[in-house]
């Protein structure tokens, strides 16, 4: 009997000495430096401020999925300079703190997030800035908002591309007509677009985990909306999932469907959102990411990546193969002019910088109304309808335009320069799988 007490006793003792030993394991495990006790003050106090400068732009906050006591219950709030100073103000604290923790030695991921956090708080401070009244050319306002310059295009060029499409598509006359009519042809019935469009998310969904690992039980549903000034948009909602909504005001074209679940998707916001909250929010206590500020350089990254993800799916004409073969048919339409169909498609890229080419000057007060929306029947071959839904698209969301055409440049180029060539898949793959897990900068990606 007292031998069984001893042994209970001594199983005791190596109990506790076994908890305290995993005590002490987890305290080490969690141990912070210096450097990232501050950072992490500073990414809190990002996060709050964001959030309240969303209580004066609704469309300010694109997902949020922190801890709830941080949201603000106000909303829709009217100007308020006094409040906008205060804000400029807590910018400006935080923009010096973090200088001064140049002091510190830090890792390449920690430089990342150092420049990460600098930029959006500086592109924070500019919104404010704006929302207080100030109006800033076209030019500094890409910058500020999104630390990029827009490329320039010139009417010249887009007349060029313009004289080859004039010779390719059927008949005579006004091109932009010609180009309308003849992509008649190829719009998914709204009976079909729904079948079309689940088809084309499964096929990206497939590819993209051929070389991404994404996270267990990810995923998102499709909603069909109208009256809107965009096309699709991806509201993240935290824990791995999104709702994509789809507008229909106009027909989607064939070639839309693999675009739409690439963009908003497969590989793009979709996965965009899932890794940064698995590998920085999950993973690293990192909170800066559970905030999406909307006009920041980090959505020049999002979009940028999100167009190139389309091109990344499907190398060579493997997307041509794939749409003639199995979303034609799904569609009901006929592939007896796919090919030129495509020709036109490849060509028409040539004129993707006419948006930010038509948003500078309207916005910058050079062009009416009137004349912008001319100017983008002739440049962009759209519909006066379409025209002016773009339009109303710049009117709301400003230099936003910039990070689509001019991010996914920027991320082309970058792949160049680190050896991500076309004929270099698996290269490619891997600077991409970067580009949306880690802290990136627009200015970043030209070092």
């Amino acid at each position: 009997m007292q031998e069984g007490k001893e042994v209970n006793k001594l199983a005791s003792i190596l109990i506790l000495i076994l908890l305290f030993a995993s005590c002490g394991e987890k305290k080490n495990q969690k141990q912070l430096s210096d450097l990232e006790i501050k950072m992490n003050g500073v990414a809190e106090s990002y996060v709050k401020l964001v959030l309240e400068v969303g209580k004066y732009d609704p469309l300010y906050v694109d997902a949020y999925y922190g801890p709830k006591e941080w949201k603000p219950k106000e909303r829709n709030l009217l100007p308020d300079s006094t409040e906008f100073n205060k804000l400029i103000s807590v910018a400006d604290s935080l923009l010096n703190e973090l200088e001064s923790l140049s002091e510190y030695k830090a890792t390449e991921l920690e430089i990342l997030r150092f420049n990460f956090l600098y930029k959006q708080l500086f592109a924070v401070k500019t919104r404010v800035i704006i929302l207080n009244g100030s109006v800033l050319p076209f030019r500094l306002e890409s910058r500020a908002l999104y630390d990029v310059m827009p490329l320039v295009v010139s009417e010249d060029s887009l007349q060029k591309v313009i004289d080859e499409l004039d010779k390719l598509l059927p008949d005579k006359g006004n091109v932009t007509k010609r180009m309308i009519t003849f992509k008649k042809n190829f719009e998914i019935p709204n009976t079909k677009i729904d079948l079309v469009f689940d088809a084309a998310i499964k096929e990206c969904k497939g590819r993209t985990e051929q070389y991404l690992n994404l996270p267990a039980g990810e995923k998102f549903k499709v909603e069909y909306v109208t009256n809107k000034p965009w096309g699709a948009y991806n509201w993240y909602k935290g824990n791995f999932f999104s709702v994509i909504q789809v507008t229909t005001d106009f027909p989607i074209q064939i070639h839309g469907a693999i675009g739409l679940a690439a963009h908003e998707g497969y590989p793009g916001h979709h996965v965009y959102n899932c890794l940064f909250e698995q590998n920085l929010v999950k993973e690293r206590d990192w909170v800066e990411y559970t905030v999406y500020p909307l006009y920041s350089p980090q959505s020049l990254i999002a979009e940028g990546t999100a167009v190139f993800g389309e091109e990344l799916l499907f190398p060579g004409d493997e997307r041509m193969r794939f749409e003639k073969e199995i979303l034609f048919p799904l569609a009901g339409l006929s592939t007896n002019d796919a090919d030129l169909y495509y020709k036109i498609l490849e060509l028409e890229k040539k004129l993707d910088g006419c948006g930010v080419f038509a948003a500078r000057n309207y916005l910058n007060g050079d062009w009416t109304k009137e004349e912008t929306v001319a100017w983008l029947q002739k440049y962009q071959l759209r519909t006066k309808e379409r025209a002016e839904k773009f339009l109303s698209f710049v009117e709301t969301y400003r230099s936003y335009v910039v990070t689509y055409n001019t991010g996914k440049i920027m991320i082309e180029d970058y792949m160049q320069r680190n050896d991500g060539t076309k004929d270099n898949l698996a290269k490619r793959w891997d600077i991409f799988t970067k580009l949306i897990s880690t802290p990136q900068t627009p200015s970043g990606l030209l070092d």
